[in-house]
């Protein structure tokens, strides 16, 4: 699993003199996940919004590479048609559409539409509570089941790296373990993963590598599962 599918050196985020991201280097090669994890405000997901080109105005220094072409100037939207597909904090399903029409925006970037209706029909099968709803207004669902959407709709357009933000944010304990069964089984099909998470022992337990972020900065690296009993990961992080 040596070959980089993202790879960030150098990088900073500036609001004016206050600087969220101060330098860091990360990598993810291809067929891993790997979990960013920190205290909230630690700019985990400025971070992400860095490499999506999503940010607000501000001064964004240093290099991003996926597949080993920069993704300098690029706009987010041409990131799908290279296979780079996000989960938002906040879902950020479209609320006035279906959930079959949620889906289907997933995959405007494909024209096999026998892939495309069997892809939907997959995930009806992870997530049934969606196939229960089709025609519903992605608005009208619960936080779970936007959550749901919209890891299916990143999904439908065969993402080559998913990148992940807070994706058990505000959910109950029930909608987690079943989130996080379905990263662990993406990750199992060999989609490369970038999980940027709260809750740092889940997010470890289902990664290969980690990175701790703390006020703009990666403290630490390591395999997961030593990070896992890690003395100060666990002090810190785990609540222990």
């Amino acid at each position: 699993m040596s070959e980089n599918v993202l790879k960030v050196a150098g990088l900073t985020v500036a609001y004016g003199g206050i600087k969220a991201v101060k330098g860091i280097d990360l990598e993810v090669n291809r067929g891993e996940l790997v979990a960013l994890i920190g205290a909230n405000g630690a700019g985990k997901t400025t971070t992400l919004k860095a490499i999506t080109g999503t940010l607000p105005p501000c001064k964004v220094d240093g290099t991003v590479t996926y597949m080993g072409a920069s993704l300098k100037g690029d706009q987010s939207f041409h990131l799908v048609e290279k296979k780079l597909a996000m989960v938002p904090e906040g879902r950020g399903v479209f609320t006035r559409m279906s959930i079959q029409e949620n889906l289907m925006m997933g995959a405007y970037t494909r024209d096999d539409k026998a892939g495309i209706e069997a892809d939907i029909a997959k995930w009806y099968d992870v997530f049934p509570r969606l196939k229960e709803r089709a025609q519903q207004m992605a608005g009208t669902l619960s936080g779970g089941e936007q959550q749901m959407l919209a890891m299916a709709r990143a999904l439908m357009s065969h993402p080559k790296l998913l990148l992940l933000d807070e994706p058990s944010m505000g959910l109950s304990p029930i909608m987690v373990d079943k989130i996080f069964e379905v990263i662990r089984n993406v990750s199992a099909e060999g989609i490369t993963i970038l999980l940027v998470e709260q809750n740092a022992k889940l997010a470890l337990q289902a990664a290969h590598r980690g990175y701790v972020m703390d006020s703009g900065l990666i403290t630490m690296t390591g395999n997961a599962q030593d990070m896992l009993v890690d003395p100060r990961v666990k002090a810190a992080y785990l609540g222990e």
